[in-house]
């Protein structure tokens, strides 16, 4: 079973329905919703990726 089917069958048909209306009632994001959410998909934790490598600290 799908976590999916799981879900549909934990919660039922008539909870799913209410769920999908209240979610076609939301407004839609603004531009800047997405521009912040494409950089935290992107870079998660601020992560980047760096051309120049650092040498690890060596054991004592």
């Amino acid at each position: 079973m799908t976590p999916r089917e799981q879900r549909a069958a934990l919660l039922g048909a008539d909870v799913i329905a209410q769920i999908h209306d209240r979610v076609a009632l939301a407004p839609a994001p603004g531009p800047d919703v997405i521009d912040e959410l494409r950089r935290i998909l992107t870079r998660p934790a601020g992560r980047t990726t760096s051309t120049t490598t650092v040498p690890a600290p060596r054991a004592a």
